[in-house]
């Protein structure tokens, strides 16, 4: 029968595995549950009392993208907010640049458009408020009804969205197009308005009025043509001579003719105090916005503008004229000016938008021009 045999000692000590020693007795199963279960329950505290734990990730983001670019590839629909336009607009932004990458606009764009296409009057009502941020992202979806809509507002505000679409923030094609729409409608607003300054006013005869014919229409038709100067040019700076020069000067000269050693100090700070008494030079007058005024004289009302009140005001100035007759005669020869304003800046008040005006109720409306026709030539990306 075979034994084993131990092994003999050695300088070296022991072949075999060294004993463990333990300083502490080990801990209970039960005392390590307890324990785990209270570090969970403080980290699931912590977590709902985090402000920041709500907030999605910026990995999980780009997943979402990457998950949308890949079911439009595959011909699904991708997974973008449906009641939310704010955050539907963001989804879609960021879909779009990936896309970019990726050389699939004209995969992904479609699926866009369809998707923003279903806000209906919602998405127009926010192309109307943010038209740059509409215009590109109209751009990137080849979106026809998005991109025209938001050209038609920009086009009308320009150049109010020049710093948003310079410096590289989109293709120059489309600055083109944009610089060219702003060049067609100037020139068709200096049409009209050649017209409204030839507008005049005849007697029974059908003789031009003057002073001579009919004083009467002939200042209802002044007073038009003056009310059009002040509203569509910018007032003129008005001239004064600034007196508080030359008195500062000559208070300046008598403090330095009676300053002595003593009181230098004072004086260089009275002449600080009368430095800052100066004015700031006034800034420049606002210009009158075009599109607001040619509204108004496109509108169906005759009191959106040279109201009962105004006429009067203006009649009373003339006490021999200003009678009853006279009052309701020039009013009816206002009214004749304003039915020939109204079908002179017809042109203009054309409305090629999908957003519905009479929404915001007042007469000048949007206060801009919307008449800017898009045709599918004008396109940037159909050659």
């Amino acid at each position: 029968m075979l034994v084993q045999q131990e092994d003999p000692p050695s300088l070296f000590g022991s072949r075999g595995p060294p004993a463990v020693q333990r300083n502490k007795p080990p801990a209970s199963h039960s005392n390590f549950f307890r324990s785990a279960t209270a570090n969970m329950s403080n980290l699931t505290l912590n977590e709902q009392r985090s402000p920041t734990s709500a907030q999605p990730d910026l990995g999980d983001e780009i997943l979402k993208d990457y998950d949308n670019l890949f079911r439009t590839m595959y011909q699904y629909p991708p997974l973008l907010d449906a009641a939310n336009i704010a955050t539907a607009y963001t989804e879609c932004k960021a879909l779009l640049h990936l896309a970019d990458m990726y050389d699939a606009l004209e995969i992904v764009g479609s699926r866009v458009d369809h998707h923003l296409l279903r806000f209906g009057a919602r998405l127009f009502k926010q192309i109307a408020k943010y038209p740059p941020s509409y215009l590109k992202l109209g751009y990137l979806a080849r979106s026809r009804t998005i991109f025209t809509e938001a050209l038609i507002h920009v086009v009308g505000q320009w150049p109010l969205a020049a710093p948003q679409l310079r410096a590289g923030q989109i293709d120059a094609i489309v600055l083109d197009l944009i610089e060219d729409k702003v060049d067609e409608l100037a020139e068709l607003q200096e049409r009209v308005e050649a017209k409204l300054w030839r507008l005049t006013l005849t007697t029974n005869r059908g003789e031009r009025c003057t002073p001579s014919n009919d004083y009467l229409s002939w200042l209802a038709i002044s007073l038009f043509r003056q009310w059009i100067a002040e509203n569509t040019t910018p007032a003129p700076t008005p001239i004064l001579k600034d007196t508080s020069n030359s008195g500062g000067g000559r208070a300046a000269s008598s403090q330095i003719g009676s300053v002595n050693a003593r009181n230098s100090s004072s004086t260089r700070v009275g002449a600080n105090h009368i430095a800052s008494q100066h004015a700031p030079p006034a800034p420049p007058p606002p210009t009158p916005s075009a599109g607001r005024v040619y509204r108004l004289l496109g509108s169906s009302s005759l009191t959106a503008y040279l109201s009962h009140d105004e006429l009067k005001r203006f009649l009373k100035l003339s006490p021999d004229l200003y009678t009853r007759e006279n009052l309701k005669r020039f009013e009816r020869r206002m009214d004749e000016v304003k039915n020939l304003a109204r079908d002179t800046v017809r042109p203009l008040m054309r409305n090629f938008l999908e957003l519905d005006l009479s929404a915001f109720g007042t007469p000048a409306g949007l206060g801009y021009l919307t008449c800017t026709r898009v045709e599918d030539m004008d396109l940037p990306w159909d050659d």
